[in-house]
């Protein structure tokens, strides 16, 4: 018989609302929740809260910081190894489920399938579809290009770089091939690109009628990198399931969005990451560096308008520097309540059930019998979301205690 562990004495947030109960679990699955519940194991949390295992849907375990001159000197091989670090340290934080929006191929997501190596329930997307001259376009005026390794083409990880309707079509099924969960395509530049702008649409109407077509055809659907007010419609316009970052959306940006019912992925971490950033002495372009400041604002008041607007919000970082101390993906849950009306509650929301739903895990995301036993024990009140990172007291994968 299966052994029994309940979490008593906390404020359980089940993925909509809170309340004073406690949680059973047997196998992977919690089995019980209520008041007074007995168990072969019990784990105390008077004084803590109880919440989902946290989703982040917008990561690049691939990758250790902003720094790309450094990441350039690096071994290929190199980022495989900075990805079990960073898997871990989703794990550290509560995150057991994550969306990798480029970067991360299908060998990394079987090893954590197949024990071998620890981290969250992971869906990939392998690349991000772009343009020449667009968002994965890493051409310097040189001629020469970047050599960013989770961008670069090896046999796991299809060429970004896509031209016209045929190549496109390609494209869409070569990523699919090679095992992604769901398709990621530039509709905008971006501010880490050289010589592209966040602002400018990228790919025409009859390329994304082909992604989405291809897309749908293989049963899963396109997320897109969307900065620009018309690349953020063209995308929305031709099905995409969520739009992230988001910078400068208006009035029928966000009208789409509803009637769509698409999802936002605010990110607002990534700016303001690469602010800090350059603030610490991270060599980042200037170019770049402009850019992200002249987003800082907009990015904010879009995502208020949203919000205010009744727009589905999920969690996603774009992945702060993992090697910064102080950085925490789950920071990005206070800036989401600094930057518009969004309470707490609302926030726990989007990096759970809300964020189970954009990715289609329907047994993850909250707390009801029947649903996986994926948990996290927060140290105090879930109304004050300072400091989470050092908070975090215990994290369950599937009824097993990972942390």
């Amino acid at each position: 018989m299966l052994k029994r562990t309940v979490f008593a004495g906390g404020t359980v947030f089940d993925g909509a609302s809170t309340s004073r109960v406690d949680v059973a679990v047997s196998g992977d699955r919690i089995v019980d929740v209520g008041t007074g519940l007995d168990g072969d194991d019990v784990v105390d949390c008077s004084g803590m809260s109880i919440v989902p295992g946290l989703f982040d849907c917008h990561v690049h375990v691939m990758v250790r910081d902003l720094d790309i001159s450094r990441a350039e000197q690096e071994p290929f091989s190199l980022q495989y190894y900075e990805a079990l670090r960073n898997l871990s340290l989703l794990l550290d934080q509560g995150i057991t489920s994550a969306r990798d929006a480029a970067g991360a191929d299908l060998g990394v997501k079987r090893a954590i399938e197949q024990k071998l190596i620890e981290g969250p329930r992971l869906q990939i997307a392998l690349v991000m579809l772009s343009q020449t001259g667009g968002h994965s376009d890493l051409h310097l005026p040189s001629g020469g290009s970047r050599s960013m390794s989770m961008m670069m083409p090896h046999p796991g990880r299809p060429r970004a770089v896509r031209d016209g309707v045929d190549d496109v079509r390609r494209g869409v099924r070569e990523v699919l091939r090679a095992g992604a969960d769901t398709i990621k395509i530039a509709t905008t530049g971006g501010v880490m690109s050289p010589g592209d702008d966040p602002r400018h649409t990228h790919f025409r109407d009859d390329e994304l009628e082909v992604i989405a077509a291809e897309a749908a055809a293989a049963g899963t659907d396109f997320f897109a990198h969307a900065q620009g007010t018309e690349g953020i419609k063209a995308a929305l316009r031709h099905g995409a399931r969520s739009i992230e970052h988001g910078y400068h959306l208006d009035d029928e940006a966000i009208d789409l969005m509803l009637r769509a019912d698409a999802w936002l992925v605010p990110t607002l971490s990534a700016t303001r990451a690469i602010v800090d950033a350059a603030d610490r002495g991270v060599p980042i372009p200037a170019e770049s560096l402009a850019l992200a400041r002249e987003a800082l604002q907009a990015h904010r008041a879009s995502f208020a308008r949203a919000v205010d607007a009744g727009v589905k919000i999920a969690m996603g970082t774009d992945s702060p520097p993992y090697a910064h101390p102080s950085a925490s993906n789950l920071d990005e849950l206070q800036l989401m309540t600094e930057a518009s009306s969004m309470t707490p509650q609302d926030a726990w929301r989007a990096a759970t059930s809300s964020a189970a739903a954009l990715l289609r895990q329907d047994g993850l995301g909250s707390i009801t019998p029947g649903m996986l036993a994926d948990l996290v024990v927060v140290d105090g009140r879930l109304d004050d979301l300072r400091g989470l990172r050092d908070r975090i007291r215990h994290v369950s994968l599937g009824g097993q205690r990972v942390r």
